[in-house]
């Protein structure tokens, strides 16, 4: 299975790993899957239109994770929450439900993210999930797990430090989401296989 982990910098980030942390982490966990990094740090929505069919399209994913929101959301980059929606149903819609696992993006420290604001993220977050639920795709709500988290600011911590770019634990956090959705993915196709296997028998 070809998958295609498309994104800003959150998806596109080494933290000290020689590759990206986030594909370098699920090509260990799942080793039978081929991982794609098309994350480009900065990205709101509207520029990741603009490369979308090279990056993605291009490439036939079997699967492909779309993790938008971080800069759609922040006040100097500001993407209206109507086009950042429509923006995200577009890919959704360009790629096929069925083969797409949207992720909200995760909260900040807003003590060192001036020009962020959790409330905002979990606004453009519940947008994301309007649109899986309006197409049917896979969601995974990666603000609600990290916020929901005592701890959460500690797990916001990277090599940058910056409130906004976390580290390994955050990774693996992500990482352990995405698995288990593809593993989801992967019993209904196999449920669909003998099914059709099994009415050619009947």
């Amino acid at each position: 299975m070809k998958v295609i982990c498309f994104g800003d910098s959150i998806t596109a980030r080494k933290e000290n790993y020689p590759k990206p942390v986030l594909t370098s982490m699920l090509k260990l966990k799942m080793k039978q899957h081929q991982f794609i990094n098309a994350g480009v740090s900065g990205n709101t929505t509207e520029q990741a239109r603009v490369r979308f069919k090279k990056d993605v399209l291009s490439k036939n994913p079997d699967v492909v994770t779309i993790l938008f929101g971080g800069n759609d959301s922040a006040k100097h980059k500001l993407i209206p929450i109507g086009i950042f929606k429509s923006n995200i149903r577009y890919f959704v819609q360009q790629i096929g439900a069925d083969r797409v696992i949207l992720i909200t993006s995760p909260p900040v420290d807003e003590a060192l993210q001036p020009n962020r604001k959790n409330k905002r993220l979990k606004e453009y977050g519940q947008a994301v999930k309007d649109v899986a639920e309006e197409t049917g795709c896979h969601v995974i709500d990666f603000f609600e797990i990290l916020y929901s988290k005592p701890n959460y600011k500690e797990l916001l911590v990277g090599i940058k430090n910056d409130g906004l770019h976390f580290g390994e634990a955050g990774y693996d956090l992500l990482s352990d989401a995405i698995v288990a959705e593809i593993n989801k993915m992967d019993d209904v196709s196999k449920k669909g296989f003998f099914k059709s296997i099994w009415s050619i028998f009947k």
